[in-house]
């Protein structure tokens, strides 16, 4: 319990830190030490929990409907930039690399390092300490490397994150079920910097 104490006490009573241009749709769960980097997205009812260790999000990057992100003990949860993680994927204490596209309901598990430019397909199980190359198609469960992506294959993956980001930014230019980080702090905490949560960590 000690332990576990001062996990909780690092990690998830800090404030959860947006770049410019996050957006964070009603029902999404954004609590601890978590960093969003900007014009990425957390859409309807996703929870990315940095309770014992930190998740770290980049630019441009897509976290959608019902995905998970969550940490190990001795690993965090670190993706790039223009990142896309699909519908109801779990992404847990794992490396992802940029312009990567997580599919829809795939598993990521415990110090699995993902190569940019990669697709990890629907339903995929990358398994603990699995290592993927840079430009890969990786399918089923447990997850097989297919084949390389063209380099034209690699090329588009951008654009599905860029799709997200012009989504966002429409949901917030017309406040359409914009939501915030949830608070860790106790509610006195809360009273004296209610704000603490979009402007930054509140030690």
């Amino acid at each position: 319990m000690a332990k576990l104490k001062r996990q909780l006490d690092r990690f998830l009573r800090r404030s959860p830190v947006l770049g410019k241009g996050v957006y964070i749709a009603r029902g999404a769960v954004v609590l601890g030490d978590v960093t969003l980097g900007d014009y990425s997205s957390v859409w309807y009812n996703a929870v990315l929990r940095g309770d014992i260790n930190r998740i770290v999000v980049g630019h441009h990057t897509n976290i959608q409907d019902a995905a998970v992100l969550h940490l190990a003990d001795e690993f965090p949860c670190v993706l790039g930039n223009y990142v896309t993680v699909g519908h109801s994927a779990v992404v847990h204490a794992c490396t992802v690399g940029n312009e990567v596209l997580v599919g829809m309901g795939a598993v990521i598990l415990d110090g699995a390092v993902i190569g940019e430019q990669s697709v990890i397909g629907a339903k995929a199980l990358v398994t603990q300490h699995t290592k993927i190359p840079p430009g890969s198609m990786v399918l089923g469960a447990p997850s097989k490397i297919i084949r390389p992506l063209t380099q034209k294959e690699r090329r588009g993956l951008k654009a599905w994150a860029i799709k997200y980001v012009d989504n966002a930014a429409y949901c917030l230019e017309n406040g359409i079920n914009v939501s915030a980080p949830l608070h860790s702090q106790p509610e006195s905490a809360r009273e004296r910097h209610p704000f603490s949560a979009m402007s930054g960590r509140a030690e």
